[in-house]
């Protein structure tokens, strides 16, 4: 399988960035952010920085590096907390296409997966444990499988299998190819499950923010021939996933244009325009797919979805489009075990089947 190509014909128009000036907006960025060099050499475990931007518009390069460098700043600290018990066993970098490369290079993003097993079930084979696909997030343009490292041990011990894959961020491939790459990760994992000690009946998806998005996306790929065809995919993976759990996703990415008067609970009108003045027009090039797959609304009256569990959080930026999901599966159908819990830190979580 091979990965498209990324659409480049509008930022042709505008002035493109040399590598010197890159250099130049990076260290602004990372000034901006009290990053140092030796910060953003440690970062480039988890993402990338600014190896992928030459040729782009400066507003696209000062937005993606804010977005990027920004992201560092809180992370770093994060990431010394980073750790793998001996209770989990990771086999890391598998490649999920015939191509896929086992050493990152500068400006790309590999075709890889990890996975995360309990030692205890590794021990005792049987094809028992339950899976987790994760997908990151990081405003479709920051970020690698890696990010998610201390997510993904957290769900392997409570006993879950967890794949964790590489996409290509933005500006390296559009939305249709981030789907494409879920795709062929995907297909991989379905030709592999009996592999390893995991049930392949019981598998589930998750991501968070724009890792939610893709998880959104991807259940209505697998699950409504249109969806599959507006985001050009010839042939979901056909998984059968047996549920998702979202976390703070963003589902309404719609158009303005395409909405018009019939604006939707949920959609902020400001978040496409935002998406677009970083990751560029072309990133959202699917006019089949805008707006009846592209909002919280659509997803839920247009998609047979699967069980859902919804997660977000008073200070979550994205909480109305989540609110506006559950709220939309709620109109859709009665729905017979659904409850909504309180937090101290203020999570809302609805379960819904």
């Amino acid at each position: 399988t091979e990965r498209p190509q990324s659409h480049e014909h509008h930022e042709r128009t505008a002035s493109m960035t040399s590598t010197q000036t890159i250099e130049e907006l990076s260290a602004q960025c990372a000034a901006k952010y009290g990053i140092t060099r030796e910060m953003i050499d440690h970062a480039e475990r988890w993402t990338e920085t600014d190896g992928d931007l030459e040729g782009l518009s400066e507003e696209r390069v000062r937005g993606i590096l804010d977005m990027r460098f920004g992201a560092i700043a809180v992370d770093t600290p994060r990431s010394e907390l980073w750790h793998t018990p001996d209770t989990i066993d990771v086999i890391e970098d598998i490649p999920y296409l015939p191509d896929g490369a086992t050493i990152r290079k500068p400006g790309s993003a590999e075709a890889l997966l990890d996975l995360y097993l309990p030692h205890d079930a590794v021990l005792r084979c049987g094809h028992t444990l339950p899976v987790y696909i994760d997908i990151h997030g990081g405003g479709f343009t920051y970020g690698y499988k890696e990010l998610n490292r201390n997510f993904n041990v957290h769900l392997a011990e409570t006993g879950f299998a967890v794949f964790s894959l590489n996409y290509r961020p933005a500006p390296q491939t559009d939305l249709r190819g981030q789907l494409a790459d879920v795709q062929a990760a995907l297909r991989w994992i379905k030709a592999h499950l009996t592999d390893y000690p995991v049930n392949p009946n019981a598998v589930f998806l998750t991501g968070d923010s724009a890792g939610g998005a893709l998880t959104m996306l991807t259940l209505a790929i697998e699950n409504n021939a249109e969806a599959a065809a507006a985001f050009g995919v010839d042939e979901p993976s056909g998984i059968g996933f047996a549920g998702a759990a979202p976390v703070c996703g963003a589902y309404s990415s719609a158009s303005l244009e395409t909405m018009g008067s019939e604006l939707t609970v949920g959609y902020d009108p400001n978040r496409r325009t935002g998406l677009e003045q970083m990751l560029g027009v072309e990133f959202f090039e699917l006019e089949a797919a805008d707006p009846k797959f592209l909002t919280a609304e659509g997803l839920a009256f247009n998609v047979n979805l699967p069980p859902l569990f919804i997660v977000t959080c008073g200070d979550d930026f994205l909480e109305a489009d989540n609110l506006a999901l559950a709220a939309a599966l709620a109109r859709k159908e009665p729905i017979s075990n659904c409850s909504t819990r309180s937090h101290a830190a203020t999570k809302r979580s609805a379960t819904c089947s």
